[in-house]
């Protein structure tokens, strides 16, 4: 019975990042035999196993099987007879696939070191296109992995081709999708992700509203880089350099110009209405994937609301109070930060434009907490009961916002 670290904990130390979770693959031993050890079993699907004292995960060698579409369909096959060769083999990404022994030696197969080396993403063997869960995992190790300056390898790009020309990412199911999709927008470079779904046609499949976006011409006066989906992945790393690791403002970016894709050929490159138009598919996004109540309220304020917000400077005070309570602002304060944030985004997320300052983001706070300093308690303390307190406060409200745009 051998142990050996494998997996993202060899990778990032040979990265130079900070290591993750420590994972380990153990050779020669039964299920039996950790039991005997003191390991304590926690895997359903196959042998996993907590060290009794670092509680990290030990998992047997195993290989797998594909036998039925989709990435449900394997059957695994764990005892002692696996070798490490075996269990390696079986992995997505050769960076993936490289195990360390007790000693510090490397047992790298597959290449990964050198990949590594060379900042490749290269899948292991032709089994990659047994599982279509490696299609959104490539993404996702893209956007991660992007700013140290990976690619991916052609040969897995025709690869990612043939899965979906296949039809394998019909049967990935709704939640792993968003699942994935989540972890790759809280990745420093998502654009990566979608730059590499939309090249290999998962995109069109999974994301057809998104996949729309690529092609469609916007005013180069205020759109330099004129393409749609161009401005939509700068919006999303944007988002990433503004609000590291939040997918919920990555989710806004990827999804308030959806509308673009909707406007018609003649009054291109004008998108008169986007901002309405986009809410639509937005929730037919949200519905099929099953996105979080709350991703789905505020991707849908930023996506209505956005220009707004860009000309917060003509807006009357009647007109910025009415926005704020239509943002639900006054009961969840916090989303007005949220759109002032992802609005910023949009606004910078533009060639050109990535380092200029965005007066509406701190006007808005300004303009939202001197509404907020007016509360129900003060209508009350004037002796006002039912519908009177809140014409009192929305009068008030709208005095204070006129006050501050005073001073």
């Amino acid at each position: 019975m051998k142990a050996y670290l494998v997996g993202g904990a060899v990778r990032d130390r040979l990265l130079g990042r900070p290591p993750g979770d420590r994972d380990w693959v153990v050779v020669g031993a039964t299920p039996e035999a950790m039991v005997r050890a003191g390991y304590l079993p926690v895997g359903k699907d196959f042998p996993v196993f907590l060290h009794p004292q670092t509680k990290e995960e030990h998992a047997l060698a195993r290989t797998e099987r594909k036998t039925a579409p989709g990435y449900r369909g394997f059957v695994f096959h764990a005892d002692a007879s696996v070798t490490l060769e075996e269990d390696l083999a079986r992995r997505d990404f050769t960076i993936n696939a490289i195990a360390e022994d007790a000693d510090g030696a490397l047992v790298d197969p597959f290449g990964g070191v050198r990949d590594i080396e060379a900042r490749v993403l290269r899948h292991v063997s032709p089994a990659f296109s047994e599982d279509p869960v490696r299609i959104l995992r490539a993404a996702r190790f893209l956007a991660r992995f992007a700013p140290l300056g990976f690619t991916v390898a052609p040969e897995t790009l025709a690869l990612m081709r043939e899965m979906v020309a296949a039809g394998e990412v019909d049967h990935l199911v709704p939640e792993r999708v968003w699942q994935e999709l989540k972890k790759a927008l809280e990745m420093p470079q998502p654009s990566a992700a979608i730059g590499l779904l939309h090249d290999c046609g998962a995109l069109a499949k999974l994301l057809p509203e998104v996949d729309a976006l690529f092609g469609v011409p916007q005013r180069p006066e205020y759109h330099p880089e004129v393409d749609t989906g161009l401005h939509t992945q700068m919006v999303m790393d944007m988002a990433a350099r503004l609000a590291p690791g939040d997918a919920l403002m990555g989710f806004c970016a990827l999804t308030h110009d959806l509308g673009k894709a909707l406007t018609p050929a003649h009054e291109l490159p004008k998108h008169i209405g986007h901002e309405h138009s986009g809410v639509r598919p937005l929730r037919a996004l949200c519905a099929r994937y099953k996105v979080p109540a709350e991703y789905a309220a505020v991707a849908e304020i930023v996506c209505r609301e956005h220009l707004n917000i860009h000309r917060l400077a003509e807006l009357r005070p009647e007109t910025v109070h009415d926005l704020i309570a239509r943002c639900d602002g006054f009961r969840k304060p916090e989303r007005i930060g949220q759109l002032a944030l992802a609005c910023e985004c949009d606004k910078r997320g533009r060639l050109g434009l990535t380092e200029s300052e965005y007066p509406p983001g701190p006007r808005l706070r300004e303009l939202h907490a001197a509404a907020m300093a007016v509360s129900a308690g003060q209508a009350v303390g004037a002796g006002l009961e039912g519908p009177a307190i809140g014409e009192w406060l929305r009068k008030a409200r709208i005095e204070a916002i006129k006050a501050c745009l005073r001073a």
